[in-house]
């Protein structure tokens, strides 16, 4: 009897511990909602326009809390902050003389200049990576095997294990109601290996041609096979086109994670990932992101898919920081780097032999 009785209680004791524990968590949860509330009304309705601007496009470029500025603000209303808050649309593409490649020999005999160079990127409201592969060649476009509304992505680890390769950055867009879409139907276009995988339609299209050179634009699936694209996909902006870059207002884009891609005129590519969303690194607007690409001599360069998508991999590892909390997302599309080319690959490549 008695041990029925000592039993009882235990149970009683410990109902009581995690009734007061998850009412101490719903306060907490609460609490937090709350100070969520009254911190974007002070951004919202602050006397700092700038601030509300900021607040808002930061907001409407995540999946999972476009709601927000809604509370504040009529649908008109954040139009208008976004419309002053963005880059200058161009239809201008890509210049291919622009971009003088080294020969495959050249580059691989050049030894000084590291074929593959990560550096560390950081400022004020944001640190990141920049990945800088001297041989084009060797970047190109991996998918998950089914593409479209019943397809699924792959985490990025994946495709860059499918293609054999050293490294690997998230590239084009896709459909993510909410923040929780499966990464399997692409934004835009999808061409790999010179063949059109997905067509939803003309876009802003970033992807090498067959002789290796970056090209960006808006352009249909049609004239991007008219422009010899081996690997592209779609997401934007521009940000830089021949030399030039894009006119940006405002706060543009807001502070989020970001992934960008760009080309030197020696052909050499550039691979941006920027953290975000966390107390060491809140994010970076296009313009911080246009300044880096330029400072490191991008000709022709563009804005990739961002925020939780955001992920470099080298070496088998993720080393950036990402801001998902369940780990790398599954992608449509990724632009991984294949291993470094030996002189004896570019005199069979030069040749007419196989390359292994």
């Amino acid at each position: 009897m008695s041990g029925t009785v000592t039993a009882a209680k235990v149970f009683r004791v410990i109902g009581k511990i995690l009734g007061r524990f998850f009412a101490l968590l719903g306060v907490i949860l609460l609490a937090a909602v709350i100070m969520l509330v009254g911190v974007s009304y002070i951004f919202c309705k602050g006397p700092s326009p700038l601030a509300s601007d900021l607040f808002v496009v930061t907001m409407m470029e995540t999946s999972a809390l476009k709601f927000v500025p809604a509370i504040f603000f009529s649908d008109e209303e954040i139009k208008a902050i976004q419309a002053r808050n963005s880059t200058v649309e161009t239809f201008e593409v890509t210049d291919e003389s622009l971009i003088v490649i080294p020969t495959a020999e050249e580059i691989a005999s050049d030894s000084e200049r590291e074929s593959l160079e990560i550096i560390d990127i950081a400022a004020s409201t944001y640190k990141g990576k920049l990945m800088i592969v001297r041989d084009p060649s060797r970047v190109v476009m991996a998918v998950p095997p089914v593409l479209g509304a019943n397809g699924e992505g792959v985490q990025i680890s994946k495709m860059v294990e499918s293609e054999g390769g050293v490294a690997g950055i998230n590239a084009g867009g896709f459909i993510d109601v909410g923040g929780v879409g499966n990464g399997g139907e692409p934004l835009g276009i999808v061409i790999k290996d010179g063949k059109l995988l997905y067509d939803g339609g003309s876009s802003i299209v970033i992807g090498f041609d067959k002789d290796d050179k970056l090209i960006v634009g808006w352009m249909s699936a049609q004239q991007a096979m008219e422009k010899n694209i081996r690997d592209g996909c779609s997401f934007g902006p521009v940000f830089i086109v021949n030399g030039k870059r894009a006119d940006v207002a405002g706060t543009g884009g807001g502070l989020n994670p970001r992934t960008c891609i760009g080309q030197t005129a020696d052909g050499s590519v550039l691979l941006l990932t920027i953290d975000g969303r966390q107390a060491t690194s809140i994010g970076a607007t296009y313009e911080d992101c246009i300044n880096i690409l330029e400072e490191y001599g991008a000709v022709n360069a563009a804005n990739l898919d961002g925020g939780s998508s955001t992920v470099m991999y080298y070496n088998g590892e993720v080393i950036n920081v990402s801001a998902s909390v369940y780990g790398p997302r599954k992608l449509p599309t990724a632009f991984v780097v294949l291993p470094e080319k030996t002189s004896a690959d570019s005199s069979a490549a030069s040749e007419g032999g196989a390359v292994q």
